[in-house]
């Protein structure tokens, strides 16, 4: 998409750091946001308004009136629409002359290599574990940069992984314990406008060139103090051995010993009818026993009890394991 000559852009293309050519480089340049929430307002709206030219926007879920308090995109008129479609609404009126797609679907293994190559930096704003790990795994595999943000409450964090960098794994090994939700813990609008926002300077910092590069850089803020912080985890060594994978239900092979870490009570029926339901106390505990060679899958809603239950089982021997999280 060609460079349109015009006041819109005036005033960054009077950065020396931007100019013409900056510009034009903006305006050819593809982007993938997964998620349209929060986060995923921020950035997309500041990238529809520097001029990217092409914005691909991945989310699942609809426009709830609990959400109009972050996502300044929406409107009331908006409840009940697909936040994909309604933000591609609010950013083509905000800047006609780029194209947005929207694609209302969950990001999956199955789909995040396809989607990563096609775009030249993926932003992460999704609030899934999960999510971050599987579009790390692809954009290290495609030598695509991640940018990668979370905020709770608040403080967050935000940085630039893979495309040459080490990836989120690197960085993250291990996922935390319990997984928090702005809908659990609570969050300030305007934290994660600051951490969206901050997304949204990295992207173009790196569509932009700019030195020194923001890759293997992680930039923290705590809003209720004023601080900031990061550090530099350019040289972070990538984990060693075989890195426990997410994959799909489709993905299941009928060898496969499958375990729904949920109660009956948080899912009545399993998705997949030949899993077993086990609780990760039980597991953790070391309450069943299960033979070394066959594949064990880990289910649960985030991904985070999935990841317990491995390790759990890989202190026990196992090493043929996968985690599958099924999302809200």
């Amino acid at each position: 998409m060609a460079s349109v000559v015009s006041d819109r852009y005036a005033r960054q293309e009077q950065l020396p750091e931007v100019g013409a050519s900056g510009q034009a480089r903006l305006a050819e340049a593809a982007v993938l946001v997964v998620g349209a929430g929060g986060l995923g307002c921020a950035v997309l709206a500041y990238l529809a308004a520097a001029g990217v030219g092409r914005l691909v926007i991945v989310d699942p879920d609809r426009v709830e009136e609990s959400n109009l308090h972050r996502q300044p995109l929406y409107r009331m008129s908006d409840l009940g629409q697909a936040k994909a479609d309604a933000a591609r609404a609010a950013l083509l009126a905000l800047n006609p002359r780029i194209a947005v797609e929207a694609r209302s679907e969950r990001l999956t293994p199955a789909n995040a290599g396809s989607l990563t190559r096609a775009a030249d930096v993926i932003v992460d704003a999704a609030d899934s574990f999960a999510a971050t790990y599987v579009l790390s795994d692809a954009c290290y595999e495609t030598n695509k940069p991640l940018v990668s943000a979370s905020v709770i409450g608040l403080s967050g964090y935000a940085g630039a992984f893979c495309g040459g960098g080490p990836s989120y794994r690197a960085v993250f090994p291990e996922l935390p314990p319990s997984a928090g939700s702005c809908a659990e813990s609570g969050v300030l609008g305007t934290a994660v406008g600051m951490l969206g926002t901050l997304e949204a300077q990295l992207v173009l910092s790196l569509l932009l060139g700019l030195e020194p590069s923001v890759l293997g850089r992680l930039v923290s803020i705590d809003v209720r103090t004023l601080r900031f912080g990061g550090f530099s985890f350019a040289a972070a060594a990538e984990p060693a051995g075989v890195p426990l994978a997410f994959i799909e239900p489709g993905e299941v092979e009928r060898s496969d010993i499958v375990i729904d870490l949920r109660g009956t009570a948080e899912a009545p029926v399993s998705p997949i009818p030949s899993a077993l339901r086990i609780g990760l106390g039980a597991l953790e505990r070391a309450e069943h026993r299960f033979p070394l060679e066959p594949r064990i899958v880990l289910c649960c809603r985030t991904g985070v009890r999935a990841w317990r239950a491995a390790r759990a089982l890989e202190a026990r021997g196992h090493r043929k394991l996968a985690l599958i999280a099924f999302g809200a």
